[in-house]
């Protein structure tokens, strides 16, 4: 049975960080990507990694998002540096057709 469990969310003040988690059971590895969608708003690519370490980042996000791979734990991360009221949103790890359950990332003082 294939799983994407994310985990990491919750509330964060603006400037802060988080980390986000997404652990994969039942699939193969591949490109693994963070999605996220804010109310109103389409859902939107944040970042993907594939096996070999290349990534790529929406815009909104460039320098102050990272992520990264673990191949050997099948889990991939996203680390959110220097957040900002408008990356408040249901982050969803992909992988393919694919989704997590989301989970709430808020950025407010």
């Amino acid at each position: 049975q294939v799983q994407l469990v994310e985990s990491g969310g919750g509330l964060v003040q603006p400037g802060g960080s988080l980390r986000l988690s997404c652990a994969a059971s039942g699939i193969s590895i591949g490109i693994m990507a963070w999605y996220r969608q804010a109310p109103g708003k389409e859902r939107e690519l944040v970042a993907l990694v594939t096996t070999a370490g290349t990534t790529k980042y929406g815009d909104s996000v460039k320098g102050r998002f990272t992520i990264s791979r673990d191949n050997a734990k099948n889990t991939v991360y996203l680390q959110m540096n220097s957040l900002k009221p408008e990356d408040t949103a249901v982050y969803y790890c992909n992988k393919g057709t694919q989704w997590g359950q989301g989970t709430q990332v808020t950025v407010s003082s």
